[in-house]
């Protein structure tokens, strides 16, 4: 049975840190999608349908918190990885309480993303070798 590529969508208005996302997951296998703003970001959703959103907090416009209730509200499956600046606990928890499942303060640590992102998205596959 073929392996479904798995969608990654990368919302973030820094494009720098798009295009490195994009890359890192890219070269992992995902189907790749990206949007600066929080429109471009709910059109990607209706149209594309991500597994997973890897969502910056602040975004001008629509921030990350409403992005995230808008996805939740339509697409309550899809899972959701919050990235922020800063060490904004409030609203790192508002975000775990409208259903994120996780969250990286940037500058983070590429590794620990990858490894985040399999594990929601492969089922737990980590590599059992020792």
């Amino acid at each position: 049975m073929e392996q479904v590529q798995k969608k990654i969508l990368i919302v973030d208005d820094q494009n720098g840190i798009r295009i490195l996302l994009m890359e890192l997951f890219g070269n992992e296998g995902y189907q790749m999608y990206q949007a600066a703003n929080g429109k471009a970001a709910l059109e990607v959703v209706e149209k594309d349908n991500p597994d997973l959103v890897l969502l910056d907090m602040k975004i001008p416009g629509m921030d990350g918190l409403e992005i995230l209730k808008h996805i939740k509200s339509t697409h309550p499956h899809i899972k959701v990885i919050m990235m922020t600046a800063y060490g904004e606990l409030d609203i790192i928890k508002q975000a775990k309480d409208l259903g994120a499942i996780s969250h990286f303060t940037k500058p983070f640590d590429i590794d620990e993303m990858r490894n985040v992102v399999d594990q929601n998205l492969k089922g737990n596959q980590v590599d059992q070798q020792k």
